[in-house]
């Protein structure tokens, strides 16, 4: 348990303080929508591309990265059709509910934790590319495509088509991993200055984020407003029903998803069948119960979404992992 508090600490600590400077009003009043903006555009591109420049992604080929993969793809999946069917989102909120469901924190919370009870983040290493690579791309695709289908847009089929073959030139996440990946894959070595400023960059990549979604704690964001798309199947947002009892709904069923669900269906399909080791096999369900990552926050944020299930989904996974975290360590024989 000393190796779980050492690990989320620093989440609670800096959401904490912006929290607090928000309270305070020290950043003033465009201080959220400045800082996302800046994680989103500057930040984090800087942070991806560091890191997939310097790994190899033929390391997904192994059976603990099917098992994880399956687990995220299955409950993204149910969240994206939760959000639909029973919330009456559009698809942009139904990306930002898959990725509440299925999105962990492999980063900032995913290393610390597998170093103190795994022993190695190296597995961590092999989430984190392949949320970059392959589970990013997706969710971006679907919230750009469904931005883009509001009033005054033309054909929607053209526009949104058009929309997502320039995506990658548009979307400063996506060009900075496929930049990433071309540097990878040609064996190019950046000159120091470049790669230290790169990581000088990313490392204020998280920070920022926590601070943000900190600030975004404290009464109504800029983004609370009702999401992009029209409500399918005749449910509305706004009003008492969706800004209380629903939007509560919402987040018990992701982080339920993200915390119970996911894990489940990671050990179910690396133990019973793939016959997984059994350090193997406690990495890929311990790394499925991490909390939801603050990405789907800014991702919510930059997309002018509203913020509020993402938000306290990241915060209410993050208190609920704890447990859960804990009894994968337990269950699996290798407590901390």
């Amino acid at each position: 348990m000393h190796a779980l508090l050492s690990a989320f600490s620093p989440i609670w600590i800096l959401t904490a303080i912006g929290c607090a400077a928000g309270r305070c009003g020290l950043l003033g009043a465009q201080a959220e929508a400045v800082l996302g903006r800046f994680v989103f555009h500057v930040a984090m591109p800087a942070a991806l591309f560091a890191m997939v420049s310097g790994a190899r992604p033929a390391d997904f080929a192994n059976a603990s990265m099917v098992a994880f993969a399956a687990g995220t793809t299955l409950v993204c999946g149910l969240g994206f059709v939760a959000a639909g069917r029973f919330f009456g989102r559009g698809t942009a909120d139904r990306a930002i509910g898959s990725m509440t469901a299925g999105y962990v924190n492999s980063a900032n919370l995913g290393i610390p934790v597998a170093v103190q009870v795994l022993g190695d983040a190296s597995f961590v290493a092999q989430i984190i590319l392949f949320q970059v690579l392959l589970v990013s791309p997706v969710i971006l695709t679907l919230l750009d495509a469904g931005t883009g289908q509001g009033p005054g847009t033309g054909t929607r089929k053209g526009v949104v088509f058009r929309r997502m073959l320039t995506m990658p030139v548009r979307n400063p996440v996506i060009m900075a991993s496929l930049l990433g990946v071309v540097v990878s894959a040609l064996g190019l070595r950046l000159p120091h200055a470049l790669a230290h400023s790169c990581d000088l960059l990313g490392a204020a990549a998280v920070p920022t984020a926590l601070i943000t979604l900190g600030l975004s704690l404290n009464g109504r964001p800029a983004t609370d407003g009702p999401a992009t798309e029209p409500a399918k199947g005749g449910a509305r947002e706004g009003g008492a029903g969706r800004t209380g009892h629903t939007r509560r709904a919402e987040v018990v069923v992701a982080v339920a998803l993200k915390t119970l669900v996911q894990p489940l269906i990671a050990f179910t399909v690396g133990g019973p069948l793939l016959g997984l080791p059994d350090h193997q096999l406690l990495a890929v369900v311990l790394c499925s119960a991490l909390p939801t990552a603050q990405n789907a926050f800014i991702y919510a944020q930059q997309y002018g979404l509203d913020t509020r299930v993402a938000r306290n989904s990241v915060v209410a996974s993050t208190v609920v992992s704890m447990a859960t975290l804990s009894l994968a360590a337990w269950a699996l024989g290798s407590a901390p």
